[in-house]
């Protein structure tokens, strides 16, 4: 089994999660999701390109050999940007549905 297939089931519930808490009826709201989820992955992933090449370089952690794709980013393989994905796709949308402002319900009498 290569890391591949294990992050797959996590990236598309990440996704389908971030789809679900976008507010499509206000499009603003949604556009500032999605433009949040954008600069938390180019973030993300700019980290996780410099951190886990320091990582790997100093033998801190390898991968075996065939349980990845064999495509890297520098010396890391991409299954390895998978995670920090997911986080990028949660956290903005489970943060802006919690700090989202409701409008007051005005009560039939």
């Amino acid at each position: 089994m290569t890391y591949a297939l294990i992050s797959i089931p996590f990236l598309l519930l990440a996704l389908a999660v971030a789809l679900a808490l976008t507010p499509w009826r206000r499009r603003r709201a949604a556009l500032q999701q999605w433009t949040a989820i954008g600069l938390a992955v180019v973030a993300l992933a700019i980290l996780t390109a410099v951190f886990d090449s320091v990582m790997i370089a100093s033998d801190l952690f390898s991968y075996g050999h065939g349980h990845t794709l064999g495509v890297t980013i520098g010396i890391v393989p991409v299954e390895d940007f998978s995670y920090p994905i997911a986080t990028a796709l949660l956290a903005p949308s489970i943060w802006f549905r919690l700090t989202e402002r409701r409008e007051p319900r005005i009560a039939d009498d």
